[in-house]
């Protein structure tokens, strides 16, 4: 089973301003024209689970719309009872640790993880469980704000670029493990 990171950065690396917000985001989504969403709609087309911390999880259901469909998602909590019930089929909650959470879900058969949210991200990559990323830089800098990455020294290897006029850039990576 693979596990897949898929988010958007400022270009000094940042997923969220300082109080959490990614308004910074939302103004730069308004360059990009309405069909494009930089193969995210084909990557979610591969995932079978989507694993999420309660912070992004909250900013999600902020949007409106619950945007991930019949994907089956958890969200790392340990507060009671905050998946509403208008989603609650394919949405669950946990607090059990990552590594018996991930060997629950490959008893499954699934095939692809996608973790989302730094806290959540930095939990799997701790755990030696990340096997790629794909990072979208947005040209924006932010200057100060909630980094993906903790500390320590991760090993990537580039195997894909690409760029949109709009000045988004999305590198993708396999997270060299030794």
């Amino acid at each position: 089973m693979k596990c897949s990171v898929f988010l958007a950065t400022s270009i000094d690396g940042y997923i969220a301003s300082e109080d959490g917000s990614i308004d910074w985001l939302d103004q730069a989504n308004a360059n990009v024209p309405a069909s494009e969403d930089c193969g995210f709609s084909n990557f979610l087309d591969t995932v079978d689970y989507l694993i999420m911390g309660r912070k992004t999880f909250e900013q999600v259901i902020g949007f409106g719309e619950w945007p991930y469909g019949e994907i089956n998602v958890i969200v790392m909590t340990s507060q009671p009872n905050i998946i509403p019930v208008k989603i609650s089929k394919t949405v669950s909650q946990s607090n059990e640790d990552i590594q018996s959470l991930y060997d629950k879900i490959k008893h499954t058969g699934a095939q692809r993880l996608y973790i989302d949210g730094g806290a959540t991200v930095n939990s799997f990559l701790k755990a030696g469980l990340v096997d790629d990323i794909t990072l979208t830089q947005v040209p924006v800098l932010i200057g100060k704000g909630i980094s993906l990455f903790a500390e320590g020294v991760l090993k990537l290897k580039l195997i894909a670029s690409r760029s949109w006029n709009f000045g988004f850039v999305q590198n993708e990576f396999l997270v060299v493990k030794d």
